[in-house]
């Protein structure tokens, strides 16, 4: 017996989208598989550890507990959306000068989560910035240079206001 398949219809990084996809395929798997988006990784397939992270409506959320076709309709930003727009070239900036992507892995979570938390456009404290951030995991860095990416960010954004 074959698998139930559903026509979908979605942005994905400001392209319009027409497939057919299997009623089960997660979003992360569809980005990954069906679209060649791998920016977007596969963790824990619980949606733990935020590796999977990406937008769906301008809101951060963790794509593998989501099915794609959930999805039909919304506009979804990846990493790859993200970094083609410039939206964050400064936090990939000061994640490279900070050494706060060592193996990688985490670095499209975790630039995602610190694009939407400095969004709204104020300085967050340390202690709100490891909170915002403490969805995703990192298994190398110990998160102090990503908080320091991230604080540096939203400094020179307030600055040059």
């Amino acid at each position: 017996m074959s698998a139930r398949h559903l026509d979908i219809n979605m942005r994905v990084n400001g392209e319009a989208v027409s497939t057919r996809v299997e009623a089960r395929k997660t979003l992360v798997d569809f980005l990954r598989e069906d679209l060649s988006l791998t920016g977007t990784h596969v963790g824990c397939e619980h949606g733990v550890c935020g590796a999977c992270t990406v937008r769906l409506g301008g809101e951060a959320v963790r794509s593998c507990l989501l099915l794609a076709v959930q999805c039909d309709g919304a506009e979804i930003e990846t990493i790859e959306g993200l970094s083609d727009s410039g939206a964050i070239t400064d936090l990939q900036s000061a994640f490279a000068r900070r050494n706060a992507l060592q193996c990688g892995y985490c670095t499209p979570g975790m630039l995602i989560s610190a694009h939407e938390l400095l969004a709204n456009g104020t300085v967050p404290s340390r202690s709100q910035i490891r909170e915002h951030i403490s969805g995703n995991y990192c298994r190398c860095t110990g998160y102090q240079a990503i908080v320091d990416a991230i604080e540096q960010v939203a400094q020179t954004r307030a600055t040059a206001k």
